[in-house]
């Protein structure tokens, strides 16, 4: 008979250590809590910053250097050919991930977080059985659990080809090589920004998504600017296409794309292949029916807006618990969760949560767009503000976007923005604010925007709503 693990007791538990996870970490030890940060990772960060956000914005700000350099020769400013050492950008983009991650473990030392690396799942209601990296187990009570497990890149049932040249989004981060051809299957955020890295170091990228446009789900005035420049910078972008099968191919990957209104699929070889096609929950190895805690059919655990679940002690946040799934938001509900357990009537409810695609330009957007106002009949005005108008966008040479506003036609309180062009990323916040606070464009245009910058364009498009910017010309009734 195999000796039974031995048993620990915690107060507060936190299955995961990405942004979700951390943050509900250090939140609950600042009310005081005892509390255990359980993660089956090297090192603490989660996804986001091993294996997402932070790698990838690394790679992209390298990128963008790139490709400023080669724009520079148009106004009079010529480089030698840059030279990539793959090696050493590896290393630089290991290094960023590294020092973040230190910080965290720096943290949760000051806050006395106990760090656990192992896996987790459940018994029961109120214990976890802790497996580490050598196979030995620890039984695990609590109090309280935040489950914050993130989610996991999607594969395309049917192209289960195996091969080091198909890379998930994980993969396509470690940067195995500069492929001299690469195709990204699935035109979204994650599928965009790597094509976009590979492309500035020099690889032939071929985009395949299956929708009508690029971005699905953002407004596509700003997808149209983006559309533009990426149409420049990649080999080719094919709409309402699919792949049906991939292939071993000598030394590179066959693919096989079927378009919508052509007569027949086509055929065409790639050094290698990145599927970027969405996420799924990781909910299915922690034996969450044990502990009580419900999922839907697409394994997201079911939470009311104060992130409970079934189990009135166990809680979950971020990516595990559906909606959008985005570190910013993950972070709020461990908030609101903490808050929770430390008796507070808090729920979440954010009124907006911003979604950006770091691409170039970078497109960004909050609250409502025109195709989701249409679709719930939700009556609008859209005002927008082309940088072409800016003079800050046009001493950086990027006039090449655009800044728009939706408001309710009767108090032109504000209902969306949007913007595409560098640097929306930090834009977009003014809005956030601006439908948080339930502003109206009369109220963000008198607001005084500092001259020449780009923040300009979101009080312009606050103005254009009113019909009175001075920067753009409107014909006389």
């Amino acid at each position: 008979m195999s000796e039974s693990p031995k048993q620990r007791e915690s107060d507060v538990v936190v299955i995961g250590a990405g942004p979700g996870g951390y943050t509900a970490a250090f939140l609950a030890a600042d009310h005081g809590r005892k509390v255990t940060l359980i993660d089956a990772g090297e090192q603490p960060g989660g996804v986001c910053l091993n294996r997402g956000c932070i790698p990838s914005k690394t790679l992209l700000h390298m990128a963008r250097l790139l490709s400023e350099a080669r724009e520079a020769a148009d106004r009079g400013v010529s480089f030698q050919r840059a030279s990539v050492d793959l090696e050493k950008l590896r290393a630089w983009k290991n290094e960023v991930v590294s020092r973040n991650a230190s910080g965290l473990r720096q943290l949760a030392q000051a806050r006395r977080v106990e760090m656990v690396r192992a896996r987790a799942r459940f018994l029961g209601s109120r214990v976890l059985r802790l497996t580490d990296a050598s196979g030995d187990d620890l039984c695990l009570g609590f109090n309280h659990a935040i489950i914050a497990t993130g989610a996991s890149p999607a594969r395309l049932p049917g192209l289960t080809v195996e091969s080091d040249r198909i890379m998930d989004s994980t993969a396509a981060l470690e940067l195995p090589e500069i492929p001299g051809s690469l195709l990204v299957i699935g035109g979204g955020y994650i599928g965009l920004e790597i094509g976009t890295v590979y492309a500035a170091l020099g690889s032939r990228v071929t985009v395949v998504e299956m929708t009508a446009d690029l971005l699905p789900g953002a407004d596509r005035d700003l997808v149209r600017i983006l559309h533009n420049r990426l149409k420049k910078s990649f080999a080719n972008i094919m709409l309402k296409s699919k792949v049906v099968s991939l292939a071993e191919a000598g030394q590179g990957i066959s693919a096989t794309i079927a378009t919508e209104g052509a007569d027949s699929p086509t055929q065409q070889v790639f050094d290698r292949v990145l599927i970027a096609v969405g996420r799924l929950p990781n909910s299915s190895e922690l034996d969450l029916e044990l502990a009580g805690v419900e999922v839907d059919r697409q394994g997201f655990i079911r939470v009311s807006q104060q992130l409970r679940t079934g189990n009135e002690r166990a809680f979950a946040i971020g990516d595990v618990a559906g909606g959008l799934m985005l570190a910013h938001k993950a972070a709020h509900e461990a908030r609101v969760a903490v808050e929770v357990l430390a008796g507070r009537d808090a729920r979440s409810v954010p009124a907006v949560v911003p979604c950006v695609a770091f691409t170039d330009p970078e497109v960004a957007w909050v609250g409502l767009t025109e195709t989701e106002a249409a679709a719930k009949g939700i009556p609008f005005e859209a005002a927008r503000f082309p940088w072409a108008a800016c003079g800050r966008a046009a001493s950086i040479g990027r006039t090449d976007g655009l800044t728009k506003i939706l408001v309710s036609p009767d108090d032109k309180r504000i209902l969306g923005v949007g913007i595409v062009g560098t640097g929306a990323s930090e834009l977009v916040a003014e809005g956030v604010l601006a439908i948080e606070m339930k502003a109206t464009a009369r109220e963000v245009a008198r607001c005084i925007h500092a001259h020449p910058t780009l923040s300009e364009t979101v009080g312009e498009a606050a103005e254009s709503a009113l019909g009175i910017t001075p920067h753009i010309l409107r014909p006389r009734r």
